[in-house]
């Protein structure tokens, strides 16, 4: 079906007209548009048209940031439209409604200062209806629908009129004012074009675009709308500007940006492994195709991060003074000859290597005997940086090697996390209570300990959150623990083990006199008050007011009585002396806690001098034995523990043993109950009282006194042998501060004597004894000894320190060395 051509050629129109320049908006003819207008020209032009017929020039400003357009600054084909209403508003602006009536073009601009006054000519259109314009036609409106079913900002009123025209021209214009999304220049263009035909080709063109981009849009909503949760609104508008950027291949935020390029950075400049640099690198490039608000990229960005913060190879210049070192050792703490001596050992060989790998020592001792603070000190004689990390209730292995990536909230375990703290490669690492940890179902941190402290391993230490090989062998690693019983024999392999054992009395006085007096002093504001605190003060103090291995319940006492002493000097004023003597003590801190062993005053049937050791230090140890009639039961009294009372047994039936040289009959444990007891209600082990048991059996079955100024100390076995003991220094310490004036001795416990202070050892007589008879000729009060026991094949004693044997000349490494007060290497 063909149509006649309606376009006729006719003469351009010319007329003059006020123009309005419109900012963002085009109007076209057919549309009518409702328009705010407020700057004085363009209230000016709208009057200039009231008064006329009512017609004025639309056009659109090429640019709708300028306030004062300039004749360049408008577009010069436009829209004549007529004024249908016009409001003015409290405010000023005018309020008009205009309906674009036809196109037109702007010939030249009129002189006028008030208002822009345009010579316009019209344009004519030109419509051509045939076939190929007939199907234009049917597929914009089509479009149109599809845009409209799209985008619900055009009301479907619009709709229903676009269907019902079928003019070219008005039905391209009609909908070029309802294209809500389409911009200013393509609107422009639309305008400019006279061919109705070309018009609706480029408006089927814009729509196409539209709703490919509206379908776009419309996909985005379902499929981020599927991933939302109802109560996060803030996940959706990230997730939807995800979609966004990746629909349209947007790029990521400027901000991260510049911290990948950050990361870029330290990454040059930062010296770590070549796997380091490898795994940085391959997780760098995974972040950068990562939304930067996806849990996954915070993942590896805390990942990275602490790859980079880890000092790999940063390390503190060391100290090799070994004076220096020496001396820093010393003012710190007084004796620890051992430890002193192993790390300046250190010192002097890395001094000559500068390769020695750190060594791993293990401090095992009571409390308070200075095992946490010698490492501060052996940090700061080496000039390394000090890290504590205490393993006290660590009962999960990952505490150690950190958690895998996958576990939400995942971190390295504390070597790494300490190290970082640290920032240095090579400090002085204390792991403080390593016999305190403890085991369940989620691994043994014992276990992986032993990686740590490994020197062939500890160069490939791989933390579980790393997942890096990372060089712990330039770290010096110090262990402390209260026993070695609760270290795994394969982790005390690892470890260079020095013991620490109690401090004795001198040791106690002279720290308290160097360090605890002056400190507390200081903390009580008594530095600058005539405040003194004697010995026999202090000896009283640690004799009758603690019981401790260490001196952390002395310093308390000290305190005590230097705020004691604070009182007196805030009362009285500083200008009084104050002088705190041995009989002031109860004065100060009250009635004694503890009493010490003290030898007998007068000889008993039955009852003997043991000696004793513990945790605090040594101590008189008196065991009473009892017979009375009954039918050959032995009871063992005092709250023994197996060893113990075992021990007694084996007493018991070496005194049955030689019932003929004691003069006892055959039978009389037929006849006699024995009943043994140590006093005092604490718990008491081991076999060094067997010697002990012995005597006071003895005496109580021969009725022969035990000889009160005598102790004793040593294992016993069936035939009479006398074994040797541990703690004989604590021991001899206890018996001279108790008045006893001989003590015996396992003759295989000679060697220990070089560790007693020499006034001690000068002050008592030590009778070396290697059978069960001779304690029994030293201690019972016999007029004759040799009738009982025969002559005495070898005498070997200490008397003022000096070692004499009847028969044999004395050997010549017998004398201790030992200064006096000095605490000695254990």
């Amino acid at each position: 079906m063909f149509f006649k051509n309606e376009n006729e050629k006719a003469t351009p129109v010319r007329r003059t007209l006020p123009a309005l320049p419109l900012r963002d908006i085009i109007v076209f003819p057919h549309m009518v548009s409702q328009l705010f207008v407020g700057r004085e020209k363009s209230i000016a032009a709208l009057d200039d048209a009231m008064r006329r017929d009512k017609e004025i020039f639309l056009a659109a400003q090429k640019n709708a940031k300028t306030n004062d357009p300039s004749p360049d600054d408008i577009y010069t084909v436009g829209t004549i439209g007529a004024v249908i209403q016009l409001l003015r508003l409290a405010d000023g602006t005018v309020k008009v409604l205009v309906e674009g009536r036809q196109r037109a073009k702007i010939r030249r601009f009129a002189e006028t200062h008030d208002f822009f006054l345009v010579d316009v000519e019209e344009i004519h259109e030109t419509v051509e209806k045939d076939v190929e314009v007939e199907a234009l036609i049917r597929s914009v409106q089509s479009t149109f629908e599809v845009y409209v079913k799209l985008n619900k900002k055009v009301q479907p009123e619009v709709l229903m009129s676009v269907q019902s025209i079928d003019d070219p021209s008005k039905l391209s214009d009609t909908i070029a004012a309802n294209l809500p999304t389409i911009k200013l220049a393509d609107r422009q263009s639309l305008l400019e074009m006279s061919e109705a035909k070309k018009r609706l080709e480029r408006l089927y063109e814009l729509m196409q675009a539209e709703i490919e981009i509206l379908q776009v849009e419309k996909k985005i909503r379902s499929r981020v709308k599927k991933q939302m949760e109802k109560t996060q609104k803030e996940y959706y508008l990230n997730e939807q500007m995800q979609a966004i950027q990746k629909e349209l291949g947007g790029g990521e935020r400027d901000e991260f940006k510049s911290e990948i390029h950050e990361i870029e950075e330290q990454l040059k400049s930062k010296r770590m492994s070549e796997e380091g640099q490898a795994k940085v690198k391959k997780e760098l490039k995974k972040l950068k195709m990562m939304h930067p608000t996806s849990a996954e990229a915070t993942v590896v960005r805390n990942y990275i991060d602490w790859i980079l913060s880890l000092p790999w190879f940063e390390k503190t210049e060391e100290r090799f003074d070994i004076a220096e070192a020496e001396k820093i050792l010393d003012e710190d703490h007084y004796g620890l000859k051992k430890p002193k001596e192993r790390i300046v050992e250190y010192l002097a060989v890395q001094a000559l290597t500068k390769k020695l790998k750190g060594p791993i020592l293990c401090f095992v001792g009571p409390p308070g005997v200075g095992k946490t603070s010698i490492a501060k000190s052996i940090s700061r004689a080496t000039g390394r940086k000090f890290v504590r990390l205490s393993l006290g209730g660590v009962r999960d292995e990952a505490e150690i090697r950190g958690h895998r990536r996958t576990y939400i909230g995942a971190l390295p375990g504390k070597i790494i996390q300490s190290l970082k703290k640290a920032d240095t490669n090579n400090p002085v690492f204390l792991l403080d209570e390593v016999d305190k940890m403890s085991t369940d179902f989620r691994g043994d941190p014992a276990a992986a300990l032993l990686e740590v402290l490994d020197p062939e391993q500890n160069n490939t230490f791989n933390d579980h959150y790393l997942d890096l090989d990372y060089d712990l062998s330039d770290v010096m690693f110090l262990t402390t623990a209260n026993t070695l019983s609760g270290i795994p024999i394969p982790l005390q392999d690892r470890m260079e083990i020095i013991e620490l054992s109690s401090y004795t009395e001198f040791e106690k006085l002279n720290i308290a006199q160097r360090y605890l007096v002056p400190r507390q002093k200081k903390e009580c504001g008594l530095e600058e008050v005539d405040f003194t605190i004697s010995e026999n003060a202090i000896r009283t103090t640690i004799h009758h007011y603690t019981k401790e291995a260490g001196v952390r319940n002395l310093e308390r006492e000290v305190s005590s009585l230097c705020r004691k002493a604070a009182l007196q000097v805030v009362k009285e004023g500083k200008e009084k002396t104050i002088m705190v003597k041995g009989t002031d003590i109860p004065k100060y801190l009250g009635v004694p806690k503890y009493r010490l062993g003290k030898k007998e005053h007068e000889d008993h049937i039955g009852l003997t001098h043991g000696l004793s050791v513990s945790d605090h230090g040594g101590d008189i140890l008196d065991c009473e034995v009892a017979v009375i009639p009954g039918k050959g039961k032995l009871v063992i009294t005092g709250l023994l523990e197996k060893g113990m009372e075992e021990s007694a047994q084996a007493a018991m039936s070496y005194i049955r043993s030689r019932a003929g040289v004691l003069q006892l009959d055959t039978d009389f444990y037929q006849k006699v109950d024995v009943h043994v007891h140590f006093p005092d209600f604490v718990r008491k082990d081991g076999p060094s009282a067997g010697v002990t048991m012995a005597t006071s059996i003895a005496s109580a079955l021969t009725r022969i006194p035990v000889r009160n100024d005598i102790a004793m100390t040593g294992e016993l076995t069936l035939r009479g042998r006398v074994m040797p003991i541990g703690g004989l220094k604590e021991k001899l310490l206890a018996a001279h501060r108790g008045d006893i004036k001989t003590v015996l001795v396992p003759k295989d416990n000679r060697k220990d004597l070089r560790e007693v202070p020499r006034r001690v050892l000068k002050a008592l007589r030590v009778v070396l004894i290697d059978h069960m008879d001779d304690v029994l000729r030293e201690a019972l009060v016999l007029d004759d000894a040799e009738r009982l026991f025969g002559e005495r094949k070898l005498k070997m004693e200490y008397r003022d320190g000096e070692f004499f044997s009847e028969d044999t000349p004395p050997p010549p490494a017998a004398p201790p060395t030992e200064v006096p007060g000095e605490r000695p290497g254990v």
